[in-house]
Parts: structure tokens; sequence; C-alpha cells
């Protein structure tokens, strides 16, 4: 039978790693604390994937958590050395520490969070004069510049309300269906329809003029491993965009291609985010650009791509399929649509080069290859469909085939 002060340790570890969690944006509520502390009695640990999996069991509920789950445990324990301490306690022998692992998309939310933790329990205050001069630069600014991936929690909730308030794109596209206007070119039949109700004394021309309307929006998003942190918050940009806009369709891909424009048209946007990680079985997983292009080019293509609409791709180009594949069926997209724009966050580095193979087999079947791993990046995005901005040479294709 165990000791009270042996639970007593058990639980203390567990209870702050959960707090960890909570700040961190994971919801752990008690039930679940006292769950784990069961969970891990009665299992036992002999190693750390024993204890990973089983506190994993107990507090991961959704996809998006993993990441959070993950970086929180490799931090809580694994830095701090308390899994040896946790082991030391439940078996007689500790094995040795691993490798550390590399730094991951959660890693700075919840190194916040754990750094929260530490200072309300040592209870020293910070200087006020370094809080003044950290923000003496707008918030807003250092946010609009801000990595998706680096931002903590607090900043996440805030990067989705300014995507969700951005200004949508306005442009339109001319038509051959013509339409009446106060100049233009002059319409025969209404005119001669006018004069009759005249008598024919007066003739009072009447003109015309191409019409216009604002082109469809179709969006293929990449929710695999590397990029489901940044797919996440564009989909707040997408369900925007949606309440806009009627023409707006949006696909989710990694494995297999979902279309999640009906949830997307949810009011309420957690409710409408919440019901595309329920609609979709390979977030987070791998990525088959070619096999999603495919099934999108025969199943979706003449549905969603008629009226000459724009076509936002969404990846990062890593690629497991064939080279001919992919090369094949980008072509079709490219053909298939009025415009076709890649937004990749590996430009978010300064040394970048189109080195991979998938990238440089579909460079040459893009109209744009922009960014898109920050809120200004996004709001480039839209200036550019909106007309606004001119073309950049960093967003021309040839440049980064050049390079």
């Amino acid at each position: 039978m165990e000791s009270p002060d042996l639970r007593s340790r058990i639980t203390d570890n567990i209870v702050y790693f959960a707090r960890t969690l909570r700040k961190a944006g994971v919801p752990v509520g008690p039930a679940s604390v006292v769950d784990a502390v069961a969970a891990v009695e009665v299992s036992g640990i002999e190693n750390r994937d024993d204890l990973y999996w089983t506190l994993h069991s107990v507090f991961v509920r959704k996809r998006e958590h993993r990441v959070l789950f993950d970086e929180a445990f490799r931090i809580y324990w694994q830095s701090r050395g308390l899994i040896e301490k946790m082991l030391a306690i439940l078996s007689p022998v500790a094995p040795p520490r691993g490798q550390p692992e590399k730094p991951k998309a959660g890693q700075t939310r919840v190194s916040q969070a754990f750094e929260a933790a530490k200072e309300r329990t040592a209870e020293q205050a910070v200087p006020e004069i370094e809080v003044d001069a950290k923000f003496t630069v707008s918030g807003k600014e250092l946010l609009q510049k801000k990595d998706f991936a680096q931002m903590t929690a607090a900043e996440i909730e805030d990067a989705k309300q300014s995507l969700r308030s951005m200004s949508m794109p306005m442009d339109k596209i001319r038509l051959r269906r013509l339409q009446p206007a106060a100049k233009g070119v002059i319409d025969p039949r209404r005119t001669l329809r006018a004069s009759m109700r005249a008598g024919g004394d007066m003739i009072d021309l009447k003109y015309r003029k191409p019409s216009e309307k604002r082109p469809p929006l179709v969006a293929l998003c990449d929710i695999s491993g590397s990029m489901s942190q940044y797919s996440r918050l564009l989909l707040h940009f997408m369900h925007g965009i949606t309440a806009e806009r009627r023409d707006v369709h949006t696909f989710l891909f990694g494995t297999r291609l979902t279309n999640v424009t009906r949830q997307l048209r949810m009011k309420d946007p957690d409710e409408a985010l919440e019901a595309c990680s329920d609609g979709v079985e390979d977030w987070s997983g791998g990525t088959r650009i070619a096999s999603a292009l495919h099934d999108f080019n025969r199943h979706w293509s003449r549905r969603v791509l008629s009226g000459k609409p724009t076509v936002l791709l969404i990846t990062d180009g890593l690629e497991r399929d064939t080279d001919e594949d992919l090369e094949r069926e980008i072509d079709r997209l490219h053909r298939s649509c009025r415009r076709l724009v890649w937004l990749n966050p590996l430009l978010r580095y300064e040394g970048f080069e189109a080195k991979a193979k998938g990238i440089r087999v579909m460079l040459p079947h893009v109209d744009e290859f922009r960014a898109v791993h920050s809120l200004d990046a996004v709001a480039d995005l839209v200036s550019a469909l909106s007309g606004k901005g001119g073309r950049a040479f960093r967003t021309d294709p040839k440049h980064w085939l050049a390079s």
C-alpha cells in the first residue's frame, strides 16, 4: 500500500503539469487531474513513454492539443529532470536520459505558460522599467510580424480576431454578358424600344457595358503535421471571407481531400472550426498533394471552378507522391482557374531556396508564390487579391526557379 507522502508527491507533480497545460490553452479540469493520478497509480510507469501516453490518454481530447501536450511534456518533465524523480518513486531503477527533442511549433506557448507559473510561485515582481521598455513599441505592430507558430495562446486569440476582421478582397472581373449603363456602347434594342414608346418622334439613346462580378474563391489547405498550426489560423481567415461572400469554397487535404465549405458557413467561428476538425480524419498526418489535387480535379473542379475563380493553394510543397503525377495535376488545376496563388509558410525563412523536387515541380504552374506565416503576410495577400498591390518581384515564381 502506498504511503501518503508518496501519493502526495505524485499528485503534486501531475497537478502542476496540468496547470501548465491549462495555461498553454489545453482545457484541463480537476476531474481530469484526478483521473490522471489514478491512471498513473494503476498502470505504473517503467519509462518515459509509459508516463507520456498515460497522461496523453487523459489530457488530450482534440487533435490541436497534441502539439501543446508534447511540448509541455518535454519542457516540464524532461528539461527539469522531473521524469527521473517520478521513475525513482514508482520504480527502483530510473532509465538514463535520452537525447532532447527538437523544438516544435507549440514551444513558445508552453514555455510562457511554464514561466508564468514559475513567476507566480517565486513571488518576485518584474521591474516596471523593463516592462515599460519592452512595450514602447506597439503590441499590435509586434503581433503583425510574429510567426503564427511562435505565438502565445493570448496572441493567437488576437490573431484570430484580426484575421476575421480583415477587409475582404473586392476584386471584380469583366464578363461577356452586357448590362444597361449610363455610358458605353449604344444598345440598339433598348434604343428602338424607347423610341416606339414616344411614337418614333424622339430617339433616346440607350447604352450598355460589360457586367462585372466578384470571382469565386477556392482554397486548398494542407493540414499535415508541418502545416496544421498555420492551417488552423488561416481557416479563421476563410471563415471571415465565407461570411462576406457566397462563392467561396474551402477544401482541406492531408492524405485525403475533405470539403469543409458547409462547416465554415456556420456563424460562430469556434463552432465552425470544431465542425471542421470533427469532419476531418487525417489532421496532422502525412501529405499527398498529387492525390488530393487529382481528387479535386476529378470530382470538384467542374462544380467550383466555373466563373474564372482565384485558387489559393496553402501548402509547404513537401510531397510524397511521384513528380510526374504532381506536375500533371498542378498543371490541370492551373489551366482550370483564372489565378493560382501558392501560399507557403517556408518563405518565412530568409535563406529559403526552392531545392525540394516537389516545390520545383509546382512553381512553373503557379501565378504567385507568397508567404503566409504572419498577419502581415495575410494582409499583403488581401491587398494583392483586391488589386491594390502590384506584383512584387519576390512573389514571381521565376525568381525562385532561377535561384
